[in-house]
């Protein structure tokens, strides 16, 4: 899961983004409205955490120019202004959630958790198909009921497809979504063939009925023959 943080308080900032890597999301940063806005127009995420009072201008606007462009991002608004107004509004305006400063980090995890099972199919706290089942929460992967164990990066990789199957995925995205942003300007993906390549073979070890399947000049697709 991607994840942007918009917060121009430094130390907070980066309180809060370490506590994401070590949840194991991929996290962006930001300190200000500007730069924020141009992340959100360069790059896609699953979940912006956004700040409404920032020193050159207003998360509010930064969210309805978010839905404005078509972005389907979760927000959850961080805010110290806890006012019923500004909670209506964010709301109003596509927020999924409101967290009021200063906030615990177990709740955030908490509600940023509950999104992603909203997000996923028919709200489940799990993803399956075909054969394969992923358990987010923990982490686990089961084929046929046995546990898989794969690395972070084939984790990854494997539960970004789980949540899109049978989608074609090109190499820019996949880079982006599971790297991190700018990643997808690299001069080439050897990286992610490698491991794709150790996916698949796990994966046809285990039995999994799905396969990642190369798209020629496009990338993959995540599909039951």
């Amino acid at each position: 899961m991607k994840i942007l943080v918009v917060e121009d308080d430094d130390d907070l900032r980066e309180i809060t983004v370490r506590s994401l890597e070590k949840e194991r999301y991929v996290v962006s940063q930001v300190p200000d409205y500007h730069t924020a806005l141009l992340k959100v127009s360069d790059y896609d995420y699953d979940c912006i955490l956004l700040d409404i009072m920032l020193p050159d201008g207003n998360g509010l606007d930064l969210l309805h120019e978010l839905r404005a462009m078509g972005k389907k991002s979760s927000v959850i608004i961080l805010s110290a202004k806890d006012s019923l107004e500004d909670k209506v509004n964010g709301l109003d305006l596509g927020a999924d959630d409101y967290l009021p400063k200063p906030y615990h980090l177990a709740e955030l995890h908490a509600r940023i958790k509950s999104i992603l099972r909203r997000n996923m199919r028919e709200g489940e706290k799990t993803l399956r198909f075909g054969n394969i089942e992923i358990l987010p929460d923990t982490f686990k992967v089961m084929v046929d009921g046995k546990e898989l164990e794969l690395n972070r990066k084939e984790y990854d990789i494997l539960f970004y497809f789980m949540s899109r199957p049978g989608r074609m995925v090109s190499k820019g995205t996949l880079a982006e979504s599971v790297w991190g942003d700018h990643i997808d300007q690299v001069d080439n993906f050897d990286f992610i063939y490698a491991q794709i390549k150790n996916l698949r073979k796990r994966l046809k070890d285990a039995g999994a009925e799905p396969e990642l399947k190369a798209v020629y000049g496009f990338g993959y697709k995540f599909v039951i023959e």
